[in-house]
């Protein structure tokens, strides 16, 4: 039997020809014992950057990368073939905290949601980063205990244990430090071979639009979005996905834990929480719950998801969750005390008056990497205590001197920088802002 060449692979696929199963399966196994090195994983992600992928050969990655580790069957665990077991999956934005109000919501409502997430790529936070900066909260647990939680709680927030998708982690890591984070069939396979690992039963995905997304283009996140509900629905989960708006932040804070704290105010006291991270939401649950058949059409769906909020049962869910993944049991009652956030605290001014016009979105995210809150290198610790809140949105007139954002850094220096970062992504003019849908468009087929 020949021997297989990872560099021939990467080389046929540079030129653009097309990988056969055999070939992709071969190589996502040397991705997984570590015969295939980080420098033939970043070559292999830049060709298909540039050449693509058939959707045969997507599907074989995708089906390749969650065989890479255990699969979880929940019907060894208790649950019946119709049990609504359903996930959410966000491509990722600046300030996107949905899922830490999601699951808890669905969950609430009757859900069952064994959600595999994952760190921040490129410009864009990660649920696992920012649950990583909860004391105790164990985001790789074992299976018997992820498993425990699901079926005690209804929900759990984990990160890619060391069982699950392994080729698909080491994969992400590469991918997040060379520029072949935007790639549709790298997207594609390592969102649903995380999901499929997880024994799903249906998915619901948010693709995001805008400058704070990595698809800046409907165009380009449509193409995005059918891929994955195209794979999905062949490999037998039934998925949909919402195009939803990325131009500015969802919520009032970009970090880690500034983005846990803000999660527990909206589960705990969602009147006062901001209206875009509120409405994403709930759209998102209103399609989990129709997907399940706990509700029989979207609006049944949302209000189903509202009684959840509101009344307090998701808070209590997300709790216990925390609580069960060995994180304080006191984090609804005190959460600043629980989430510590840098020493250095100044607030940005806006440098002259008007109104908010356009948020460059992308650049809010790089400049809570330059803070040290997300990574250059996939070694390198985060600061979990850095980033910004109070963060103004776009139509807010303000008057020169008002503040856009508090910043909290680790020092003097850092804080300066991130206050010449911010108001440099804030455009303030005279012009009428005109506003933008939150959801674009929804796909199911």
């Amino acid at each position: 039997m020949s021997r297989f060449l990872p560099q021939e692979l990467i080389r046929a696929k540079r030129d653009g020809a097309r990988l056969d199963k055999a070939a992709i399966e071969a190589f996502v196994a040397g991705v997984t014992d570590g015969s295939v090195t980080d420098a033939q994983i970043a070559a292999f992600a830049m060709a298909v950057f540039f050449r693509g992928m058939e959707p045969e050969e997507g599907a074989s990655l995708t089906l390749a990368m969650r065989s890479s580790g255990d699969v979880i069957d929940w019907k060894k665990h208790g649950f019946d073939a119709g049990a609504p077991i359903v996930d959410k999956h966000s491509t990722g934005g600046v300030g996107d905290k949905v899922s830490l109000l999601l699951a808890p919501i669905v969950a609430a409502a009757g859900g069952i949601v064994p959600m595999i997430a994952g760190r921040g790529l490129g410009h864009t936070g990660g649920t696992i980063d920012k649950l990583e900066g909860i004391p105790g909260y164990d985001v790789t647990p074992a299976n018997d205990l992820f498993v425990k939680t699901v079926k005690d709680i209804g929900c759990s927030i984990i990160g890619q244990t060391a069982n699950l998708a392994p080729a698909d982690k080491r994969i992400y890591a590469v991918r997040d430090v060379t520029a072949t984070v935007e790639s549709v069939p790298l997207i594609t396979a390592s969102i649903l071979s995380k999901k499929l690992a997880a024994g799903l039963h249906s998915l619901v995905m948010d693709v995001k639009v805008g400058n704070g997304a990595f698809m800046t283009s409907v165009e380009d996140a449509r193409t995005l979005a059918s891929s994955i509900v195209r794979v999905a629905r062949a490999a037998g989960m039934p998925t949909t996905a919402l195009l939803t708006d990325m131009n500015e932040c969802l919520g009032f804070t970009a970090g880690n834990n500034v983005e846990v704290r803000e999660s527990v105010a909206a589960l705990t006291d969602p009147a006062n929480a901001d209206l875009r991270l509120i409405e994403i939401t709930l759209s998102l649950a209103a399609e989990m719950l129709v997907l399940t058949k706990l509700a029989k059409n979207r609006v049944q769906g949302e209000e189903m998801a509202e009684e959840a909020l509101h009344s307090g049962k998701a808070a209590e869910r997300f709790g216990q969750m925390v609580a069960a993944h060995g994180g304080p049991a006191d984090i609804l009652e005190a959460p600043d005390l629980v989430l510590p956030v840098g020493p250095v605290v100044r607030d940005v001014p806006a440098p002259v008056a008007g109104r908010v016009s356009k948020i460059d979105t992308r650049g809010l995210g790089l400049a809570v990497i330059a803070l040290g809150g997300g990574r250059t290198d996939p070694k390198v610790a985060i600061d979990h205590k850095v980033g910004f809140s109070h963060m103004i949105g776009t139509s807010v007139k303000l008057e020169a001197g008002d503040p856009l954002a508090r910043v909290y850094a680790a020092d003097a220096d850092a804080a300066d920088a991130a206050i010449r970062a911010v108001q440099k992504a804030y455009t303030i003019t005279d012009e009428a802002y005109s506003i933008r849908p939150l959801v674009l468009e929804t796909i199911t087929e």
